[in-house]
């Protein structure tokens, strides 16, 4: 009985070492953008603890004021009171040292669409990282099988895809680099549920799902408008009552940052080749002038101090 109760307890003590091993309530996020932002709110909500690392104060100042400002707009939406606004805030620590990660169980990339700027800062978090850390990036057209190359975790290397406004989207793309284990996808499959998210699991191909099907959209709805078919309001007019879009085309790629969306066509007009990707010039204009959507408060449409369209 006495060695029945010995191997009943081992096996109970590995089980918790399994279970203290995959949990997660430690989260680094490198970059304080609007994704970052979005994730560092969903996350806490969730009520885990967030790092959230940016180069420099100015950019960590400006981001810490970004989100309260979209919190407080969510309060006057009764969407959100000012307790639990208090609450997720109290949960994010920021900081511009990179090597505050070595605590995290969690690291989650968010800087800006760059392959050379994810692979140096990859390098980066491996060399710092405890080993059995995993690393996730959120980026929507990139090779995650040639960013995990500069790492000596490629099984732990997996992106997830976030769609902006982060906090608000149900669901999230899990992307599976060539090495990346089945252990770390089913960690990150219950990472997303954790964080009130639906996992969608794709091959790594760039654009995946959900950028790879929007970007054709935007850019033929950009064309509609620039070859003078119908004016922008009545586009997005059209798409709404005719498909049920919540939003029309134009106000969504206003919504996501004009930016970003150029970016994306670049990436698979360069990588795929295919014309339904090579960005419409009206978007080169738009980005080339700084009316880079919602968040400069102009772009196809134009928007107020809180966000709002105004025509």
């Amino acid at each position: 009985m006495a060695d029945d109760k010995l191997k009943l307890e081992d096996l109970l003590g590995d089980v918790h070492k399994v279970e203290e091993e995959d949990r997660i309530e430690y989260v680094a996020i490198i970059g304080a953008g609007v994704m970052g932002q979005g994730l560092a709110q969903t996350i806490s909500s969730a009520g885990l603890d967030v790092l959230i690392i940016e180069k420099d104060q100015k950019h960590i100042e400006s981001a810490q004021e970004a989100i309260k400002t979209s919190m407080k707009r969510e309060i006057a939406r009764w969407a959100m009171t000012e307790s639990e606004m208090k609450s997720i805030l109290g949960r994010i620590t920021w900081n511009t040292d990179i090597n505050e990660i070595a605590d995290c169980d969690l690291i989650i990339e968010a800087v800006d669409e760059n392959f050379q700027l994810k692979r140096l800062l990859f390098n980066k978090m491996d060399e710092i990282a405890q080993p059995d850390t995993i690393f996730v990036s959120n980026t929507s057209t990139l090779s995650l099988t040639k960013i995990a190359e500069v790492t000596n975790r490629k099984d732990k290397i997996i992106g997830m895809h976030f769609l902006n406004p982060v906090p608000k989207v149900p669901v999230v793309e899990i992307v599976k680099a060539l090495e990346t284990s089945d252990k770390t996808v089913t960690k990150m499959k219950n990472f997303a549920e954790k964080i009130g998210k639906t996992a969608v699991e794709v091959y790594e191909y760039p654009g995946f799902v959900t950028t790879r099907a929007i970007v054709p959209l935007l850019n033929e709805a950009m064309h509609i408008l620039l070859e003078g078919v119908a004016t922008a309001s009545d586009i997005d007019t059209a798409m709404k009552l005719g498909y049920d879009f919540k939003i029309g085309p134009l106000e969504m790629a206003d919504n996501m940052g004009l930016d970003e969306v150029l970016m994306w066509m670049e990436q698979l007009w360069g990588t795929l080749g295919e014309p339904r990707y090579r960005p419409c010039p009206i978007l080169r204009r738009l980005v080339r002038e700084r009316k880079l959507g919602r968040k400069t408060g102009e772009g196809f449409f134009k928007y107020n101090e809180d966000g709002q369209k105004i025509n």
